[in-house]
């Protein structure tokens, strides 16, 4: 079997049907074998494709916008959608039935700072009528952080992908009150890439038969069974929370449609991202997209 080096910007259930390609076996089925890895503190994942240390990393198509923004072609291929819709959930320290976005101006908002993440919650919120710069955030650098400072009391809003904000809710110290997806609707989210002389050979044709399969699985399958294969790498997270993050996620519709990378959901990224001034001006599509192989 042939290798496949995987490398992810952040470790997830969000990323499901990433993981399963190697809990599921969908790689060993294309005649593959996958290496998962995150990325360590201070590299960059699209680093790591260029320079030849991975094959094929999960980001963003917005990751490719900063590349641009510096005038200089991406180095990377974005090829194919893991998730269409922004996968953070808001949770809140005491049960909220009614919660209303206006509500995070009245306390300490744990978000996570910074890129793709805040602009997401920045255009949410501007949806809903609220300004993120009137409320009054909370900045700490890891998950890990965010979770002990919650636990010891700290914020009323805690800001993260799931299952974090679940297992908060399974220890009775948060409730989930709101989706960041849900607001924004479908919007190019978390992509896959590759190097641009990658993306033709029959190894990628294999691999991306393996995720169209995967994604589907993922999407399709009893949220119990999903959790039971990709648990494996997720130790810390018991099978409950995992199997509420990831039910959560099917019924947003995070992972249906195909793999291909939609047009009009990369335009509405740009949209996103033109909001929070985080890019000068629009990219066109095709000088970051690359059409699925098979597709």
């Amino acid at each position: 079997m042939l290798d496949i080096r995987l490398m992810v910007t952040r470790h997830s259930v969000f990323y499901s049907p990433f993981i399963a390609l190697i809990t599921e076996g969908f790689l060993e089925k294309e005649n593959l074998k996958g290496e998962y890895h995150v990325v360590s503190p201070g590299q960059s994942v699209i680093k790591e494709i260029a320079s030849g240390n991975a094959d094929v990393g999960q980001a963003a198509v917005s990751h490719s916008w900063s590349e641009l923004e510096k005038g200089r072609k991406p180095s990377v291929a974005q090829f194919a959608q893991i998730n269409t819709r922004d996968g953070f959930f808001i949770a809140a320290r005491k049960p909220n039935k009614t919660f209303d976005w206006h509500q995070l101006k009245k306390g300490s908002f744990m978000f996570v700072h910074g890129g793709q993440p805040e602009a997401m919650l920045r255009y949410a919120g501007f949806k809903m009528g609220v300004d993120l710069n009137e409320i009054k955030g909370i900045n700490l650098p890891t998950t890990s952080a965010m979770i002990d400072s919650w636990r010891v009391g700290n914020g009323d809003f805690f800001h993260e992908q799931g299952p974090y904000p679940h297992q908060l809710e399974q220890e009775g110290s948060g409730y989930v009150v709101a989706s960041v997806g849900e607001v924004i609707g479908p919007v190019a989210f978390s992509s896959l890439m590759c190097r641009w002389d990658w993306i033709g050979g029959d190894i990628a044709s294999r691999f991306t038969a393996a995720f169209r399969a995967s994604r589907s699985w993922v999407n399709n399958t009893n949220p119990e069974i999903v959790a039971k294969s990709v648990s494996t790498l997720f130790s810390d997270q018991s099978p409950e929370v995992l199997t509420k993050a990831i039910a959560d996620y099917q019924n947003l519709g995070t992972w249906s449609g195909d793999i291909d990378i939609p047009k009009n959901l990369y335009e509405k990224a740009l949209n996103v991202f033109m909001h929070a001034k985080l890019i000068k001006k629009r990219y066109p599509y095709e000088d970051v997209v690359v059409p699925s192989p098979g597709s």
